[in-house]
């Protein structure tokens, strides 16, 4: 492993161990070893019973879930880089930006809304004009660049089609957000049930419970990966609503899911799954392919473990509490993840 790749990949653990540690221990036990429909049934069941917010509350939340790490007092918007004061101010400098829209099955929202159209997870401060050109637009790939005020926001459009690509820096926090909704809203209890399609409707302004485009959101998630912004907002979400977004807690739920679905291979770790992840003594290596050998590197950079010739279990108890990386080899693969090991 490149001495850069193991530098990048340590800091990356250091700035999220945080968030890792607070998922509650066994929140994902009824996800483990299940793939497909049965992955997204299981997480439905554990996200499913969250405490619901109104629309109303989400005016006064957004200044927290999407705080600027660089000013308290501003918010990050979603679309382009700017940072606003988060103090509400009817909608004049951000509003309310529902990511899975909402005339795509949610219906009206008013203040007092709860439910899929207050889902916390699913809003985002995004400057007003900002929010009225993105409309309802599919997500999909498209290349005319998006201009606010004279410049550049880094989103883009189409003028012949009804689309939107988020700029590189958020592409990735709207995929997860997709994935959250369509896994959340499975159309029980007179809630919508929501679905990702791999295909533009020819009605730019259907009603239907869908939204697209699920090739590009699956290669977007795989482009712009969990950022801390992500890590802290789940937090945040999850002290208000009382539930996670598990694609943010574990990123290769996307494709365990919606890859086996349509023979989309995003991953390139090839289904690469450990678990349990944090683990207490047992690691249980997942994947299409096989490795001839692990190691594990400590917060340092430093081998604390190696061993040849892997089976699909092995052994951590040996080491002490605290974040690693593990690497996986084989002849024509390397594949570094994130491990916690707990006492």
């Amino acid at each position: 492993m490149h001495n850069l790749t193991l530098r990048i990949a340590i800091i990356f653990i250091i700035s999220s161990a945080n968030a890792f540690s607070q998922i509650p221990d066994g929140y994902y036990d009824n996800a483990s070893e299940k793939i497909g429909e049965e992955l997204k049934g299981a997480l439905n069941e554990i996200i499913k019973a969250h405490t619901e917010k109104s629309y109303g509350d989400a005016r006064y939340i957004l200044d927290e879930t999407d705080v600027d790490p660089d000013n308290a007092e501003n918010v990050l918007v979603i679309y382009s880089d700017h940072s606003v004061s988060g103090t509400w101010d009817a909608g004049v400098t951000w509003n309310r930006e529902h990511v899975w829209a909402k005339s795509r099955g949610i219906g009206d929202v008013s203040n007092s809304t709860r439910g899929a159209g207050s889902d916390l997870h699913n809003l985002r401060a995004c400057i007003t004009d900002i929010n009225s050109a993105r409309n309802n637009r599919w997500f999909s790939e498209c290349d005319e660049l998006y201009e606010y005020e004279g410049e550049p926001t880094g989103s883009f459009t189409s003028s012949t089609d009804w689309l939107w690509k988020p700029r590189d820096e958020d592409k990735g926090d709207v995929a997860r957000i997709i994935f959250y909704m369509a896994t959340r809203y499975e159309g029980e209890g007179g809630e919508p049930d929501l679905e990702v399609i791999d295909y533009i409707p020819t009605d730019n302004y259907t009603k239907d419970p869908i939204h697209a485009l699920l090739s590009d959101l699956l290669n977007w998630h795989i482009e712009d990966p969990v950022s801390v912004f992500e890590l802290n907002r789940n937090e945040v979400i999850f002290g208000y609503q009382n539930n996670r977004n598990p694609f943010i807690d574990h990123p290769e739920f996307v494709n365990l899911i919606w890859g086996t679905e349509t023979g989309i291979a995003s991953l390139e770790d090839g289904n690469l799954m450990l678990y349990p992840n944090p683990t207490k003594g047992i690691l249980t290596i997942r994947s299409n392919e096989d490795f001839q050998s692990i190691t594990i590197y400590n917060i340092m950079g430093t081998r604390v473990k190696s061993e040849l010739n892997i089976s699909k279990t092995f052994t951590v108890n040996d080491l002490p509490q605290g974040q690693y990386m593990v690497v996986l080899k084989n002849s024509r693969n390397s594949i570094t993840k994130p491990l916690i090991i707990m006492e």
